[in-house]
């Protein structure tokens, strides 16, 4: 039967694999198909673990590569509690071939062994085209070894319904200045809440989606803060300021409704995407993580398959030279060196490594691709091409999740009039964030 499945995977997916074969980091014309470096008919079998309960884009991908090596098995579990589960895992008696990693595990000594046991994909041998991975996303470690794959990357910024602004004759925002007139037109035309979003304080939430990246910009071009940030040294708090000072004049202004999006908005994901779909906001704070939902709810939506909408995600405009984009990993694979099946294991990644696979792997997600590009998906097409000076990656900045945890705590209460900006900035490192 499953033979018979395959044959049919490669009837229905020649165009892609035609195409997919397209390399990375190279001019397509130039590109090279993917081509065996084994025996096509060696038998193995491989396994991935993560932390993704249902991951059909992945195992889809193993489908494409069953095409070239029909005579062996892929799996993919699902490890709960993935923080306490997955050293036992690489440990145990039949360890993982291939296992996620987050950047914030990376000098963690609680995860050591996860780094310890990856193997180095950037060795030439290995014949991984690591080109294809966006250069903010390509994790270089000590002497410029790389151990990482980015799958998926993120974001932070807004849904935007594409024909709420044809129809008012408006052109996405682009800075602060753009973003406050549209804003004003909107409100003339009937929306009382140009932007909505989830009153949380996580990041999918309205502070951290709109303010966060103007802080994170502010850490990147004065690295010398870090230390104090990480630390939650007080004085560390005037680096808040300004992104909290724009947040306060946004929601001040009167463009979000936190009353509104409160009352309306119940969580930070199934409901941001529900209460978009119904139709009559044009403006919907989010994070790419929340975009990747949107696909299969849809359907779901009775508001959504009556009148169907054009929509897009755009980085939220606001500073005055425009917004910023930060390019941050999603999901990244590690090879296990120790694996049983090494070259095999390597055989998949580097099928993985183009950017037509992981290009169909983000579309199937409808997360952002961590390859150059954005094109396949045309809900992140407003990201192709974005300047690279208010571009920030995951590399530019190491602010610890304690030090985020402050400046979401900040910007939450900013948002919802329980502190100033002076008092958040006067009591960084004691706000409490629970």
């Amino acid at each position: 039967m499953r033979k018979c499945i395959r044959l049919i995977l490669v009837v229905n997916l020649v165009a892609a694999l035609g195409l997919g074969a397209v390399g990375c980091g190279k001019d397509k014309k130039e590109s090279k198909a993917f081509s065996p470096k084994y025996d096509t008919e060696t038998e193995y079998r491989l396994s991935v673990v993560g932390t993704y309960s249902n991951f059909e884009s992945l195992e889809s991908t193993f489908e494409r590569f069953y095409t070239y090596y029909p005579n062996g098995e892929i799996t993919y579990t699902y490890l709960d509690d993935y923080r306490n589960t997955i050293e036992p895992a690489l440990a145990g008696t039949e360890p993982p071939d291939i296992y996620v990693v987050q950047p914030w595990m990376y000098k963690d000594p609680k995860f050591a062994a996860l780094f310890d046991s990856a193997e180095e994909l950037s060795d030439a041998d290995l014949e991984i085209n690591l080109d294809c991975i966006r250069p903010g996303l390509r994790w270089e470690m000590e002497g410029g070894k790389i151990l990482t794959l980015p799958v998926f990357s993120t974001s932070y910024g807004m849904l935007v319904n594409q024909d709420i602004f044809e129809k008012e004759h408006l052109e996405v925002p682009k800075n602060y200045g753009e973003l406050k007139s549209v804003c004003d037109k909107l409100k003339a035309a009937g929306y009382d809440s140009p932007v909505m979003g989830a009153n949380t304080t996580t990041t999918p939430g309205i502070g951290y989606a709109f303010a966060y990246p103007m802080f994170a910009k502010t850490v990147a071009d004065d690295r010398e803060i870090e230390d104090r940030l990480n630390n939650l040294d007080a004085s560390a708090g005037e680096a808040m300021r300004a992104s909290l000072e724009r947040l306060k004049e946004f929601v001040d202004s009167g463009y979000i409704d936190i009353a509104k999006c409160t009352a309306e908005i119940e969580d930070d994901y199934n409901a941001v995407i529900m209460r978009f779909f119904e139709g009559d906001v044009p403006m919907m704070l989010c994070s790419g993580d929340v975009v990747s939902g949107t696909k299969k709810r849809e359907s779901k939506s009775d508001a959504f398959v009556a009148k169907p909408f054009a929509y897009g995600f755009y980085v939220a405009p606001s500073g005055d030279e425009g917004g910023y984009y930060m390019d941050s990993t999603s999901l990244l694979f590690c090879v296990n060196k120790n694996s049983a099946n090494l070259d095999l294991t390597n055989e998949f990644v580097r099928f993985l490594t183009s950017e037509e696979q992981l290009g169909i792997m983000a579309q199937d997600k409808r997360l952002i691709t961590s390859a150059t590009d954005y094109s396949l998906d045309e809900v992140y097409a407003s990201l192709a091409d974005f300047p690279k000076e208010r571009t920030i990656s995951f590399r530019d900045t190491e602010i610890l999740d304690t030090a985020v945890k402050q400046f979401r705590a900040a910007a939450y209460a900013i948002a919802n009039g329980d502190m100033t900006v002076n008092q958040a900035v006067a009591n960084y490192g004691t706000i409490p964030t629970d």
